[in-house]
Order: structure tokens, then sequence, then C-alpha cells
């Protein structure tokens, strides 16, 4: 057992507590760090605001969780080089799944049960006939190591939606190791766009009780090591608990969608892994444009409500990429014949690396390394349509390729996402109340070469937030490195390279700086 000084000796320190009832208007102030005390809850009537660049730490020993209740408003609107960050308040290689609560955000938007309370033991109702209720912003949000179980199906997830309205904007929010599911949806008409869920314990994301949100680029990245012991599936859908036909019906709408399970990427993988997606229960979830790979089972259509919804086509699935076989609980239906039917273009892949995603599961070695954009060559490019009556909605930008990423394009993930969050050292470079902001650029940066064109030579600029191991190469068209110009640890600040291209022929080339949790890429022209 940890002596009281060592144990004091893992946990981050914060500037101010936070406890109790939210009743009146109140922002949260990016020169703090806060600390999340119990259940916190910003009651109906006041709005939280949260300035760009917060780092908020929930306190494991009180179960720390932040519960928006009905009425009340969350402003949470980071930016992509300053995102708030919600994580744990243990120190870097110390943090676990479950290491506080989460974040619950609940509205008046219709749900399929009547007003209800929220699961997770935090005692808040949610539900109503508002499904275009705003219940305030997330956007560039990242939450870590979340999700308490309070005992079994009774749990603080990593971000909860209860009844949440479209009027509610959720953009650029990623839950990573949530001791739980990483986002849970009951309900509500809430439309999301770019959320990220990596290393979850149970489920990436999970409808329930009427659901019918509109969802685009959704990346799901899961860790070989954890698995929940009920079972972890990439997405897993409900209309209710009893699977009866309540309207609303969950029928939420996902297009440009990338789970990669464990499966098949040469890890040693949890047992309790089962399906990619499974949607049961009555739910009419729909799937497009989208990339399953790394699951024992890709897809289970469970149960005859779900079977008969498939055939009429209430639930579809079209245009998407999955490996390991559907099945169903229904052996007279041939789920494998009605997702190779002609019309749908679906393909059923031999294993994962038929997707030729670039790199997907390198970052457990290497995360400056992770891809999962489409490779040259990939199947994925190419494959989207948004010809179906679901997808017409302005709320869906279209897109040529399935999957959550463009090939040759940089991630949307870039600047504001952290796929390591384990090693994250938020106390440097984050002043103290009451200290001078710290003379380090806000976020990793990469300039632009000068001259541009050049012949031979030319330099290029980049700013670090912290000190950290970078490689800085550089590629030709067709994706092969020609140089490498940094490959090891760099200072915080800034740093100066001198390129000189005497040996290689005059044309467009790519560099490319990966730090620890960004991937900037540049093009210049060396003109001879």
């Amino acid at each position: 057992m940890l002596g009281l000084s060592a144990y004091a000796q893992d946990l981050m320190s914060y500037d101010e507590v936070i406890e109790g009832s939210i009743t009146t208007n109140r922002t949260l102030m990016a020169s703090k760090r806060y600390l999340l005390r119990g259940f916190v809850y910003v009651r109906d009537g006041a709005t939280l605001t949260i300035e760009a660049g917060t780092l908020i730490m929930g306190e494991k020993s009180s179960k720390g969780a932040l519960i928006v209740e009905r009425g009340g408003k969350i402003m949470a609107d980071g930016t992509q080089a300053k995102p708030i960050v919600f994580t744990s308040q243990y120190a870097p290689e110390k943090r676990a799944p479950g290491d506080w609560g989460g974040v619950i955000i609940l509205g008046k938007a219709r749900n399929n049960v009547g007003e209800l309370v929220i699961e997770g033991g935090v005692g808040s109702v949610h539900g109503g006939a508002d499904d275009a209720d705003n219940s305030g912003v997330l956007r560039y949000v990242r939450i870590e190591f979340p999700g308490v179980a309070f005992q079994p199906n009774n749990e603080i997830n990593g971000l909860t939606l209860g009844s949440v309205g479209s009027g509610t904007v959720i953009d650029n929010v990623q839950v990573s190791y949530s001791g739980d599911d990483a986002f849970e949806f009951f309900g509500g008409a809430v439309n999301v766009r770019r959320l990220i869920a990596l290393g979850s314990i149970d489920d990436d994301l999970d409808f329930d009780n009427g659901y019918r949100g509109m969802m685009q680029h959704l990346l799901v990245v899961r860790d070989p090591q954890y698995a929940d012991v009920s079972g972890s599936n990439g997405i897993e859908s409900d209309n209710n608990a009893g699977g009866t036909a309540a309207e609303p019906r969950t029928a939420n709408t996902i297009s440009n969608l990338t789970i990669l399970g464990p499966v098949g990427f040469g890890q040693n993988t949890n047992p309790l892994y089962r399906r990619g997606a499974h949607i049961r229960r009555s739910s009419q979830t729909s799937i497009f444009n989208s990339v399953i790979v790394g699951y024992p089972d890709a897809l289970l259509l469970d149960a005859a409500n779900v079977i008969a919804d498939a055939q009429s086509g209430a639930l579809k699935i079209n245009n998407s990429f999955f490996s390991g076989a559907p099945k169903t609980t229904d052996a007279a239906f041939n789920v494998g014949a009605w997702f190779a039917t002609t019309a749908y273009k679906n393909t059923l892949l031999a294993d994962p690396a038929g997707a030729m995603l670039a790199s997907p599961y390198t970052f457990f070695i290497t995360p400056r390394d992770f891809d999962a954009r489409p490779a040259a060559g990939s199947p994925l490019v190419g494959a989207a349509a948004f010809t179906d009556a679901r997808l017409q909605s302005n709320f869906f930008t279209q897109t040529t390729y399935a999957g959550a990423f463009a090939p040759g394009m940089a991630p949307w993930y870039l600047g504001w996402a952290n796929f390591t969050p384990q090693y994250t050292n938020y106390m440097q470079g984050i002043p103290a109340a009451g200290e001078q902001d710290a003379e380090l650029p806000t976020a990793v940066a990469l300039s632009q070469n000068y001259p541009n064109p050049f012949n031979p030579s030319t330099t290029i600029d980049f700013e670090l937030d912290r000190a950290q191991h970078v490689r800085l190469s550089v590629f030709d068209m067709m994706g092969r490195e020609v140089m490498t110009l940094v490959d090891g640890a760099a200072p915080a600040g800034a740093s100066r390279v001198q390129f000189d291209a005497s040996r290689l022929a005059s044309g467009a080339y790519v560099y490319q700086l990966r730090a620890e949790t960004t991937t900037i890429t540049r093009v210049m022209s060396l003109v001879k």
C-alpha cells in the first residue's frame, strides 16, 4: 500500500475545487487547473462556460463527475490548438480507466420511455417533447480515463447523453480509456461529428431508448488488452431494454465510421471481444460508407424485429467494408446473402489488412506513426455514396471515400486529439493561477519551408509545446521516404532544419513532422 507521501506524489496539483451545484452562470478559466469533487451539477437555468485550453481533473475517491441537468447548459468550446481536457488527477503513467466519473448531459428531447433517471447513480432525470432542445456546445474536448461502474447496468460512461436535442453541438470530442462505454446515447436527436473512442473497456458507441441522431466521421480504436466481462462491441444498439418496438425507435444514421478492433492485427487480444456492431432489441441503426475490422464477428443482427427491419429496409448497411462474417440469431435468415446484396455495395474483407489502412495499430508501439487513412489502392477510395434518403440532410458532408478519413489528406484529429494520454504531462506549460504564461507555443507547429520553390536547399522550421521525440521526414509523391531529417528528442520551442536536396530530381515533395500527439504535413517544390 502506498504511503501518504507517495500517494500525493502520484497526483497532479490543482488550483480550485469544484463541487456541489452550479446554480448561476459560471466560467472556468484556462489559467487555472480545476478538480471535480463528487457529483457536480449544472442546474436548470445555469450555464457553465469553459474557456478553450482549460484543464479539469476528476477526483477518484469521490467519483468526480460533471452532470449538466435538463435545462442547464455547458459551453465547452475549445479550439484545435487549445482543446478542453477532462482527465485523471493522476500523474503520467499512473492513470487508469475509471479514475473518475465522466461527463453527463441531459436534455428535453423525446425518448421511448418518458421521463427517466439517467444511469450512473446521479439521480437526475431526462426526457421531454423538444427534439430541438439546446444543451450547449461540446467542441474540441477530450475526456480521458473516465467511467465508473456503481453496479451492473448502472455506470457513468465517458460521455453520456440523455434525451439531448439537435440544438446541441457535439463536434470533435475524444473519449479515451473509459472504464465503461465511451459514448452512450439514451434517446434524443443530437447530431454528432468527429468523435474518437480510444481504448474503451466496454462498448464504444452505445444507443438506447430511441436515439435518432445523425453521425459522421467517427473513429474507434481498441486496445487489445482491455475488454469487459459483458463482452465488448464497437457498436451496441438497442431500442429499449425490453426489445419492444416502442416509439420513437432507435433509428440513428451513421456515415464515414472507422472501427479498428484488435483481432487480426498481430496483437495478443483479450478473449472478451465480441462484435464490431451488435444491432438488437428492435433498434434500426443504419450504417453507410464505413469500415469495421478487427472483431471475431463484424456484425450481429439479433432477434426477429431487427431481421425484419433489415429485410424491409428500415435498417440499412450500404457501401461498407467489414472483416469477419456477419451473423444472425435466426438460422432461417441468410445474413451473408443480405449483406452481399448487389444494390447495397458492401464488401466482406478476408482480413483487416484488406482495407489497406496505412498503419492502424502502430500507436501501441510508436504512437507518432498511427495512421488510419486509406493507403493508395485501398478499396475504400471512391467507394462512398450519398444517394440514400437517410443521407439527404445538409448535415452530411458528401465524400468519395468510405471510412473516417480521406486518403492523402491530413486527418481531422490533428492538433487536438491525443493517442498517448497515459504519458502526457499536463503540468508542463500550464501556468498556475497568478503565474505568467510559459513562453512556449500553444501547439505543435510546422512552417512552410523557405524559400519555396527552392534549389538545391531550403530551411524547415517547427515548434514544440514541450520537449519530445519527433520525426521529420521527406517523401516523394509516391509516398516513398527519401530522407529523414530528424528522428529523436527535440527541445521545446523553435527548431530549424536545413534540407539539402542536391541528389534529388526536380518535383514536388512532402515533408512531415510526427510529434507524440500530432502529425503535420506540407508540400514543397524543388526546381533545378
